[in-house]
């Protein structure tokens, strides 16, 4: 293979990477792939002499860096409402989400008129997670541990493994299906226990 094939590939990984990275919800997300193509672009750029591109993707960048930086920062700006199973404010941010919920959930019920511990968490006033469960004895058995796409950086799990336990929780058990989670239940310290997830706070 050329030396002149090679600076290609590594040009066409950064421009594939750049464009894969507008397809994703995820801003945070977005942002991670866009900085590694233009990382490869900053690459390309200098092993063929373009510096125009070279500044641009460094911009770029410098951008991306600065954003993740501060979408890092985001737990201090998270509010915890405490709601029940069938309030508004529990109805509105499933019934706006309930087609996602359900992507996340397969086979998920949306009733969850019964759990007797709910959280709603907050960011700029907009609900953008949630998790619902029984509360017993301190230990919150999880039937909803949900984020909306654009904030599934962790932090809201952070935030919440934070904050829940001034709020008489000890332990979290989650039962559910780990299909679309074990990324996150690993992430946010939950140890597999047979047939479910622990996490003691």
């Amino acid at each position: 293979m050329s030396t002149a094939t090679i600076f290609e590939i590594i040009g066409y990984i950064g421009s594939a990477l750049v464009l894969l990275s507008f397809m994703m919800v995820s801003v945070y997300k977005l942002r991670i792939v866009n900085t590694i193509g233009s990382l490869f672009c900053v690459i390309y750029g200098i092993l063929i002499n373009a510096y125009p591109t070279v500044i641009m993707n460094v911009a770029l960048v410098a951008i991306n860096v600065y954003y993740l930086g501060k979408m890092l920062n985001t737990e201090k700006n998270y509010d915890l409402v405490r709601v029940s199973g069938d309030d508004g404010l529990t109805r509105y941010t499933i019934d706006r989400n309930k087609d996602d919920i359900a992507k996340c959930f397969p086979g998920i019920s949306m009733d969850f008129s019964k759990v007797n511990a709910g959280f709603v968490v907050c960011h700029e006033g907009k609900p953008v997670g949630i998790m619902l469960g029984n509360l017993k004895e301190h230990t919150l058995d999880i039937k909803l541990d949900y984020s909306v796409p654009q904030y599934r950086d962790f932090s809201i799990g952070a935030f919440l493994m934070a904050n829940l336990v001034h709020e008489g929780i000890d332990k979290l058990v989650y039962k559910g299906s780990d299909e679309n989670h074990k990324a996150y239940l690993a992430k946010t310290g939950f140890v597999e226990k047979g047939d479910h997830y622990e996490r003691i706070l």
